[in-house]
Order: structure tokens, then C-alpha cells, then sequence
């Protein structure tokens, strides 16, 4: 299971809002393909899939804000192994 958390979106934003999720639970995903959309006071960003899979489960939904670091979504892969990554598919938190 590799848990999708918000990214570091630039210095000293230390939250974002959930504007969009283009895919829903049980979908099936590819790395790479926008997941979700974020907004901040000062830019909106698409966060991308860091990898092929199925999303397992959503914990904020549109209109909710996450901290920097915090779980956003699960994704079910190959792999067994449980890992921490951000959305712009830089290491984990």
C-alpha cells in the first residue's frame, strides 16, 4: 500500500486545500496521471500519480485542507511494501 502525502508546495505553505480529485475510489491509476488539485494562497497545483495502481481510499475530499506531510490517499500496487511519498514524486515525508 503506498500512502500519497501533500508535497512541500513552496516556502512557508504549510497547507493546502483539496480543490479536485480527478480519479475516485477502486479507479484504476498510472503513474503519472493527475490525481489531484491543489490550491494554496498562492498558486494551484496538479499533483501527479507516483505510481500504477488502484486508489485504495481518499482521506480529504474537495473543499478540505491537509497539512504539508498528512496522508491524502492510499494506493493499492504490486508491491506489498508501505511507503511515505509526496505528490511531486520526490521522496517521502
Amino acid at each position: 500500500m503506498m500512502r500519497v502525502v501533500m508535497p512541500e508546495l513552496g516556502d512557508g505553505i504549510e497547507k493546502a486545500t483539496i480543490s479536485y480529485w480527478y480519479v475516485e475510489e477502486g479507479q484504476e491509476v498510472k503513474k503519472g496521471d493527475d490525481l489531484v488539485e491543489v490550491t494554496t494562497d498562492k498558486a494551484t497545483f496538479n499533483i501527479p500519480c507516483p505510481c500504477d495502481g488502484a486508489i485504495a481510499e481518499i482521506f480529504y475530499h474537495d473543499g478540505e485542507s491537509a497539512e504539508v506531510g498528512e496522508v491524502v490517499a492510499t494506493i493499492e500496487e504490486s508491491s506489498d511494501e508501505e511507503q511515505d511519498v509526496d505528490g511531486l514524486g520526490g521522496e517521502g515525508v
